[in-house]
């Protein structure tokens, strides 16, 4: 009987979702009968086809929560909805009704092990905010720290994988069957979605986002991370520090006149910097009521559930894009965006740098004062599902994030210029990428892969040897002279071996260094700096010789 009304759960919120994207999507889903068929198991009454921005908004709030967090997700995808649609659910609130508080503290003694009356203090049973995942209760440690602690909503994981399932099966019926779902690939989105969510729900990843985060922007000291106390989370409670604050879109305009809103904007935006293009690991939802401003005038960074983790090379290549947009260079803009993904059957690569370079370019024409290179990477995104281009999926978290650093900046100071802050930082970031790839890990992976050539080279030359000793070497030529390839062989044989006898001068020298003589050069142990000289010598006699020789040859 449970799984039966499971099943009954699932395809009507199978028919929600086709609800949305019937009366909100593209025309091509309306006649397909899986879609209808599934619309079918929900009671909607009668809709108009294209309704409003609100209209989509207020349908996902009244769905429930794993809707909500759909349309927040879906918030910057320019490719999927007008641009009503977006501002509407970039607006989207995750406010619910609070659960018993007697609820919250039964799930508090099943994670923590001991009630909250052991643990704490005072426990507030009225909490201070309340969301679809979860609620906030305000608590003093039995030491006097005043903190929040973060319970997650009963059985809310259980309801967010079954809408989860729901989601999927819709996704994968479009994609399978339309034009529209095989363009856009909405599969691959509730992927995203549900590993996103599944971050969120996790507590314990939160506290660990937090530990981090704190660590890497310690040098910032107007940006804050909560501490967690570690003893006091599990994957159902995550407790912090309090920090009071007020968000920074409650701050009046005349409240902003005691605030140095410009040093603040560039210290926050810098710090954001740091975690997508230095750190690789960024905190993915700033939006501006996840940033407090406290008495003391620093800003406060909450919720740090979904995070984004970035390659070295991604990094690099998403430097380069934000260079290309702030100087306005959109050629350069799309060659960047076209080596952070894969290029899809049918691509239309032409179009794809036209429209780019196009966007980029209009953009820094404008006389726009205030460039925003987060519309810029959102409306890229749009682009490259039109013209058949993959992006991978972190880079819609990128442009959420710049996006919502937009209008933080914005809100602490109306004049600033968050392209001017890039090319202030571009040459500090550059020299600190470069610095990781001189660290002595990257030097010592380098060490250790020279180490495994020396060690493979005698063995791969015994093979190339007896191969040729054994006549057995085939060579696929046309036309070449007898004398030339055997004189070939020999230069190659040469370099091998003197190769090999640098190598055996640099290791045995090495060797030497860590043995005390009285026999020294300049300081250093005097047989092995001699050995040292000797490979250098020989290597660039080697180096020589090899370009003389090809030289000769060319010539």
């Amino acid at each position: 009987m449970f799984k039966a009304a499971s099943h009954i759960n699932s395809l009507k919120r199978a028919g929600d979702l086709a609800y949305l994207f019937l009366k909100y999507g593209r025309s091509d889903l309306f006649e397909r009968e899986e879609v209808v068929s599934a619309l079918e198991s929900g009671d909607h009454g009668d809709y108009d086809r294209g309704g409003t921005g609100e209209e989509l908004a207020q349908d996902l709030e009244r769905l429930g929560g794993a809707f909500v967090k759909l349309g927040q997700f879906l918030s910057t995808r320019a490719d999927l909805f007008k641009k009503e649609h977006l501002e509407a659910l970039a607006k989207l609130q995750d406010d619910v009704r609070a659960f018993p508080s007697e609820e919250a503290k039964q799930i508090f003694q099943e994670e923590i092990g001991a009630a909250p009356k052991k643990v704490f203090a005072e426990f507030d049973d009225d909490p201070i905010a309340a969301a679809s995942i979860g609620q906030v209760h305000r608590a003093v440690t039995k030491d006097g720290t005043a903190v929040v602690v973060k319970i997650q909503r009963p059985g809310v994981r259980a309801d967010y994988q079954r809408d989860l399932d729901a989601f999927q099966r819709i996704a994968e019926t479009i994609d399978t069957t339309t034009e529209f779902g095989k363009k856009y690939e909405l599969s691959r989105i509730i992927r995203q979605l549900r590993s996103s969510l599944l971050q969120e729900l996790d507590y314990s990843r939160e506290a660990a986002n937090l530990s981090q985060l704190g660590e890497n922007l310690s040098e910032f000291k107007n940006v804050i991370v909560p501490r967690p106390v570690s003893s006091l989370c599990g994957q159902r409670v995550l407790t912090m520090e309090y920090v009071g604050g007020k968000k920074i879109t409650e701050i009046t305009p005349l409240g902003m006149i005691e605030v140095d809103g410009s040093e603040l904007a560039e210290e926050f935006f810098e710090a954001y910097l740091n975690q997508m293009l230095i750190d690789g690991f960024f905190h993915a939802d700033p939006h501006p009521g996840n940033v407090l401003i406290t008495d003391s005038n620093q800003l406060v960074l909450l919720d740090l559930g979904l995070t984004g983790h970035l390659t070295g090379k991604f990094r690099d290549h998403l430097l380069n894009l934000l260079l290309s947009i702030s100087e306005g260079r959109g050629d350069d803009a799309a060659a960047y965006a076209l080596k952070t993904g894969e290029k899809k059957a049918g691509f239309d690569e032409s179009r794809f740098t036209s429209e780019v370079s196009d966007l980029v370019a209009e953009n820094a024409g404008s006389g726009i004062s205030r460039l925003k290179a987060g519309r810029i990477v959102l409306e890229i995104t749009r682009i490259s599902a039109e013209t058949g281009f993959r992006l991978p999926l972190d880079f819609t978290l990128i442009a959420k994030t710049l996006m919502n650093m937009d209008k933080v900046v914005e809100a602490l100071d109306p004049e600033f210029d968050p392209t001017q802050s890039i090319r202030r930082n571009a040459g500090r970031i550059a020299t600190s990428r470069m610095s990781e790839v001189l660290s002595p890990g990257a030097a010592l992976s380098g060490a250790l892969e020279l180490k495994h050539l020396v060690e493979k080279t005698p063995e791969r030359v015994d093979r190339i040897l007896e191969t040729l000793s054994r006549n057995e070497l085939k060579l696929n030529v046309d036309a070449i002279d007898e004398n030339t390839l055997t004189l070939g062989f020999q230069k190659v044989a040469n370099r091998i071996a003197m190769g090999l006898v640098l190598a055996a001068l640099i290791i045995g020298a090495s060797m030497l260094t860590n043995i005390d003589t009285d026999f020294k050069i300049l300081g250093y142990p005097g047989l092995a700096f001699i050995l040292f000289i000797l490979a250098a010598s020989g290597g660039i006699y080697m180096v020589w010789t090899i370009i003389m020789t090809d030289l000769e040859d060319k010539e």
